[in-house]
């Protein structure tokens, strides 16, 4: 036994960097390969030890030890940062055929690019969890994020440090963004629910939940009380010359680092193989510790899934195959149409509310009329429903047998239930569709698309605004919002002159739009905001230059199908609605509207990919006078540049507010260049021409 009040600082420091390389390499073999090299008695005396030594010599705790797994300090709120590499979802398939198109493609865009060889797919089990990202520097761990929604995540750090398989130190000093799923067991997910039970709480619906809800606790003693655990499966970026070539040997990458990766892995060389690889955990799944919901098959070759890319939302390289979702039977009460922004009528069934997967189903969609006739669904049937890959309630069949004759068979509306219209059928189309272009409902949902916060931004003029000004005639179309006059809303409810005022100067305001805000307000089917971002980028690296709306509009309406199709990461069905949107008169004279109405789009000067900004990294710190700091980061990507939340060696620029905090004093310790809002502005106005 030391005794400690006769260390000197030095002994201390060695002692404390021994302990915690100890612990950590016993970490591994405990927690990652499940087999312990030591006593639990060992381990804790180890782990006290070093609480003990950094309680006498505070001066030594680093952020990689393993006593500062928990925080003592509860947080405020989580924290949103941008993601240094955008976070991707997987398609989903639930069927061999599908599997087998899925095949077909992958060959078929190979073949396109002189690659004929034989391909092998990586097969991974999909863990029922919730999605993390984690950031290590130097082999010390920094940063936890959750997905968001693919370009922001919450910091979650403070709680993803609790999960004992996710190192604070790596085995290797290298500096790497990997990605992999968060899980509970299922035995303590019912451990959990019976303590619960006892203390008359109610119960969670299901692991992933849990998951979900333990990795946002503000408190993260809530959090390490949970026993969650994580397997990593993807390197999304490392700074190493050293690359795996293949997905197989970035698994095998990941485990020599000390992660917890799936060990059930297999590389597979045909399409017989990998639906084998699902039959065979389809049908044993429910034996491991942990729920799994479907496998992951990816392309093995890393050279080939960069050539293949991603569409707006997915990798084309790779694709999640669903086991068979669970199923539960209820009764369909009534069958109701909704009116969508396109004008097509969906029929939804309303059911007796059931518990299915986990959670209670009261509403499935019945997609259209020949769903409906297919499957022969009637009000008061007796159905069995799923959940498509145990998210989407849909109905399977009826229980014809259970049926007593008061069952209702159910028609598509000949007219519109919003607007009395009548209805019809576009050939080759299963969708039954409104035929009042001006339909309230239609009219509605696309107007508050609109304005919405990720299209035009306009403030106050929120579902209610948008409502009350199309029963007053005010508006009908989008031409019509920038023609709103002060005079027209004073007499309205909801409105004074100052309230009038401030909507009719956002309204001004919202007319400098981003390219890519603009076209995903249009409400273009399959034209979400990753696709209408690599259209604004398109337009930035073609010689086409837009200098006003105008020109856009002429530069889209010249472009044939199929180059829209040539567009990196434009799916098929988004190329062919673009073309479709930007070849049809009636939406051509919609934007000659618009830029009648003075429509201003900011888009980067020519000499963008030329700037200084180019591939530099900006941290920002502090309150900015003359802008905001979503308008600095805004600034920043158009010319190229890069955003971190964190001060590093590679840190090019500090943009520094005021009360800018640690950051700044970190920034002039490492001499990093700091900008103050004026100097960065100054800097903005000789690169950018808005």
């Amino acid at each position: 036994m030391f005794k400690w009040d006769i260390m000197t600082k030095k002994e201390a420091k060695n002692r404390i960097e021994k302990l915690k390389k100890e612990i950590s390499y016993h970490s591994y073999f405990y927690h990652t390969l499940d087999k312990p090299k030591i006593s639990d008695a060992v381990w804790d005396s180890l782990k006290k030890e070093l609480a003990d030594l950094e309680k006498q010599f505070p001066e030594f705790i680093t952020s990689d030890s393993p006593t500062q797994r928990v925080s003592g300090v509860p947080l405020d709120k989580f924290t949103k940062i941008e993601h240094t590499v955008r976070q991707w979802s997987f398609n989903d398939v639930f069927s061999k055929k599908d599997l087998y198109g899925f095949f077909a493609r992958v060959k078929k865009m190979l073949e396109k690019m002189n690659i004929t060889e034989d391909l092998e797919y990586t097969c991974e089990l999909k863990i029922d969890g919730v999605h993390i990202v984690l950031t290590y520097e130097n082999g010390i761990f920094v940063r936890a994020l959750t997905r968001g929604d693919g370009k922001t995540g919450e910091d979650v750090s403070q709680n993803i440090k609790t999960i004992q398989s996710i190192p604070l130190r790596l085995r290797k000093n290298v500096s790497v963004i990997v990605e992999g799923e968060v899980w509970m067991s299922d035995k303590d997910f019912k451990d959990l629910n019976k303590k619960r039970r006892k203390e008359n709480r109610p119960e969670f619906a299901n692991p992933r939940n849990v998951s979900a809800g333990s990795i946002r606790q503000l408190d993260s003693e809530i959090t390490a009380k949970r026993k969650l655990d994580c397997f990593l499966y993807d390197l999304a970026q490392i700074k190493s010359a050293h690359i795996p070539l293949t997905q197989f040997q970035e698994l095998d990458f990941l485990k020599k680092l000390g992660f917890n990766v799936n060990k059930h892995c297999k590389l597979c060389k045909t399409a017989e193989e990998v639906i084998k690889y699902w039959d065979y955990w389809g049908k044993r799944k429910q034996k491991e510790p942990y729920w799994i919901d479907g496998i992951v098959i990816k392309l093995n070759s890393r050279k080939f899934q960069e050539m293949l890319g991603h569409t707006g939302k997915a990798p084309r390289w790779a694709i999640a195959f669903k086991f068979p979702a669970e199923q539960a039977t209820t009764v369909v009460e009534d069958i109701v149409i909704q009116v969508g922004r396109t004008g097509a009528l969906t029929p939804v069934a309303h059911l007796r509310p059931v518990k299915v997967a986990g959670s209670t189903v009261s509403r499935a969609t019945l997609h259209n009329e020949d769903e409906i006739k297919k499957k022969d669904v009637r009000i008061s049937d007796t159905v069995v429903i799923q959940k498509a890959g145990d998210i989407i309630p849909e109905i399977i069949e009826p229980i014809k047998n259970l049926r007593n004759g008061k069952e209702k068979k159910f028609s598509m509306p000949k007219v519109c239930p919003i607007c009395g219209s009548f209805t019809f059928r576009k050939k080759g189309e299963a969708a039954t569709y409104c035929s009042n272009k001006k339909c309230y409902a239609r009219e509605k949902e696309r107007l508050i698309h609109f304005v919405s916060k990720k299209g035009f931004n306009i403030d106050g003029f929120g579902k209610k605004i948008v409502e009350q000004l199309i029963d007053e005639g005010i508006i009908r179309d989008f031409f019509d919002i920038f023609k709103i006059k002060k005079e027209y809303l004073e007499p309205l409810e909801r409105f004074a002159e100052k309230s009038a005022d401030n909507l009719i100067n956002e309204i001004e305001k919202s007319k400098n739009i981003t390219l890519s805000k603009f076209l995903f307000a249009l409400g273009i089917r399959y034209v979400g905001e990753e696709t209408a971002m690599l259209l604004s980028q398109q337009t930035q690296n073609s010689k086409f230059k837009a200098q006003n709306l105008g020109e856009i509009i002429n530069y889209f309406k010249n472009l044939e199908l199929e180059d829209f199709e040539k567009i990196e990461g434009v799916g098929e069905k988004s190329a062919e609605s673009l073309y479709n949107y930007f070849h049809n008169e009636k939406n051509l004279k919609e934007l000659n509207k618009l830029n009648i109405a003075g429509i201003r789009i900011k888009i980067a000067s020519e000499k963008k990919l030329d700037q200084k900004f180019y591939n530099k990294t900006f941290v920002l710190t502090g309150s900015l006078n003359n802008l905001t700091r979503q308008e600095a980061k805004d600034k920043i990507r158009i010319l190229g540049g890069n955003i971190s939340s964190a001060i590093s060696k590679s840190t090019d620029y500090v943009i520094a507010g005021k009360n800018p905090g640690s950051k700044y004093a970190k920034a002039k310790k490492l001499g990093i260049k700091i900008l103050d809002g004026e100097e960065f502005s100054d800097l903005i106005k000789q690169n950018l021409v808005i």
